[in-house]
């Protein structure tokens, strides 16, 4: 009876294998290959497995059948993620490792070497690219942000689809550049950096850390921030430098809330490398990311000797930016990600106080305006974003995105939490270019900033328009009096661009000023009439 059992079940497997089989013999792209020898993939721990990776020259194709060229050995393999885990195509954590299960460092697809890495699986971000647009452009800001290459996966002889292979976030030269921290490294500058901390699920982290002695604003409960060891691990970081990090952090918090938080010697400028909450803050707001702040959160510190203030980032988890919610914040391009609280109250996960704090500040402000209109001048100009996304398109489209979705057929249907549902993957890649101008567009109107041409915000009323324009607009003025009126424009960096003496008439005043050469970006229109002034904030785009 057991043998007939036995045979029974071999049989379904059979069936069941031959029906969600899939023809794959060769791809443009990389193909990894892995053989788990029977054992099931868990959450954890890693099991051993065998990994070969096949990535012929430029130009060459790939074939299934190729030798295993690029990488050849053994790794430890597990799932990973937290909501992710819900979805059939799975996501993977990886280790290269020798013969006897030792974490070796190897050099995949042609990114530095490492032992840790992740094999991402995209499925309910349909265009396939949002987490990598959100860390190409992380990367060209200047900020670490993981590498990445595209690949086609097969795991025990089953054609698994579309993977991004990314470097997980370590402490590396290569990666997140700070000090190893042995155990012994408890007093003195030597206690005082090597630390990655998380905000985050304490799902896969482990759950070992603190909560934020100040909650979060607007929760609806008895929510609090909680900060997760990640560099040195919760099973390796010794109390001495538990408090360290925690007291240091704490501190952060309490004189961020505290009245003298603006003062640039001993606010909260004294605990945190402004920069680089500026900059996160651009990218969180960018791709509008639901996540954003408040989940996947790392920060890191080096030791005072290396300048050990904390820097935020790496960024990380874009799946659900870009447009792809259908909750709280929702996918449409416009409203600040950092306002979830206000909206989202409820949710166990919320955002810290402190960016509603820092953008309290006018001196945050200015670098927050300043570091905008550098970025759209350059790599956060719409054309070059909308580039790399085609760029990726284009690729995938060429036969692998066919593939990963006759393998994964979630087109044209609801994924949780899609806020479009595009019938095709172009459908999909064309709607997100759309959201990615019209985001950038409402950012342009809309980027917290403090006026360095006058020290105050400017007036709420438009005088000028279109906005945003293209270098040829518009200024409407309804005057009391006869006489002469200055017309001023200025860039964000405080230039004056042009300067016009017109006189006016009492009651409505139209002009027409021509900047068609004018680079894209925000501008001032100042505008004095008897000892009075206005500034008004409008938009050159391309």
């Amino acid at each position: 009876m057991k043998q007939k059992v036995l045979a029974f079940c071999w049989l379904l497997l059979v069936v069941c294998s031959a029906t969600f089989a899939q023809t794959f013999t060769s791809s443009n792209l990389p193909i990894i290959v892995i053989n788990t020898n029977g054992q099931f993939i868990m959450d954890e721990p890693k099991i051993m497995a065998d990994m070969g990776i096949i990535n012929n020259a430029a130009g060459v194709r790939n074939q299934l059948t190729d030798p295993f060229n690029d990488f050849v050995g053994k790794i430890g393999i597990e799932m990973r993620g937290s909501s992710s885990q819900s979805f059939p195509k799975k996501q993977f954590g990886i280790e290269t490792r020798d013969a006897n299960g030792n974490g070796i460092d190897a050099s995949l697809l042609g990114l530095p070497p490492k032992d840790d890495w992740i094999l991402f699986a995209p499925y309910n971000d349909k265009s396939l690219v949002r987490d990598a647009l959100a860390y190409r452009l992380g990367r060209t800001m200047g900020r670490y942000a993981s590498r990445l290459r595209y690949c086609e996966v097969v795991i025990n002889g089953q054609y698994e689809g579309i993977y991004i292979l990314l470097e997980k976030i370590k402490r590396d030269k290569s990666r997140v550049d700070i000090a190893k921290l042995d155990p012994i490294e408890i007093s003195g500058d030597d206690v005082t950096g090597g630390y990655i901390v998380k905000i985050d699920k304490s799902t896969g982290s482990g759950g070992d850390g603190w909560s934020s002695a100040i909650p979060p604003a607007n929760r609806n409960g008895n929510q609090t921030i909680f900060f997760l060891y990640e560099y040195p691990k919760s099973t390796d970081i010794v109390p001495q430098q538990k408090a360290y990090i925690k007291n240091y952090i704490d501190n952060f918090e309490s004189t961020l809330k505290g009245t003298n938080f603006k003062d640039p010697v001993n606010g909260y400028a004294k605990y945190i490398d402004v920069n680089s909450f500026v900059d996160f803050l651009i990218m969180n707001e960018v791709s509008k990311n639901a996540d954003g702040y408040r989940l996947s959160t790392y920060l890191y510190k080096k030791k005072d000797s290396d300048g050990g203030k904390i820097h935020m980032g790496p960024i990380w988890d874009f799946n659900l930016g870009f447009g792809n919610v259908d909750y709280c914040t929702q996918g449409n391009p416009e409203g600040f990600v950092y306002k979830f609280n206000e909206l989202c109250g409820n949710d166990y996960w919320l955002i810290p106080f402190w960016w509603d704090r820092l953008l309290q500040d006018p001196a945050f402000q200015n670098k927050l305006g300043q570091r905008w209109q550098s970025l759209r001048a350059t790599t956060l100009k719409t054309s070059y974003v909308h580039s790399y996304i085609d760029s990726v398109a284009t690729v995938l489209n060429t036969e692998s995105q066919q593939r990963n979705f006759q393998r994964w057929p979630v087109l044209g249907q609801y994924v949780w939490p899609n806020y479009y549902v595009g019938q095709t993957f172009q459908d999909e890649v064309n709607w997100l270019k759309t959201w990615v101008s019209q985001r950038m567009d409402w950012l342009d109107l809309n980027m917290p900033y403090y006026d360095p041409t006058t020290g105050v915000e400017p007036f709420e009323s438009a005088v000028v328009y279109p906005n945003p324009n293209k270098g040829n607009f518009m200024i409407d003025l309804n005057l009391n009096d006869v006489g002469f009126v200055q017309i001023e424009i200025i860039n964000s960096l405080g230039v004056i661009c042009l300067q016009r003496n017109v006189s006016v008439m009492r009651g409505k005043n139209n002009f027409s000023l021509d900047l068609a050469d004018a680079v894209q970006g925000v501008y001032f229109c100042r505008i004095n009439y008897q000892n009075q002034s206005q500034t008004h904030r409008f938009v050159i785009g391309r």
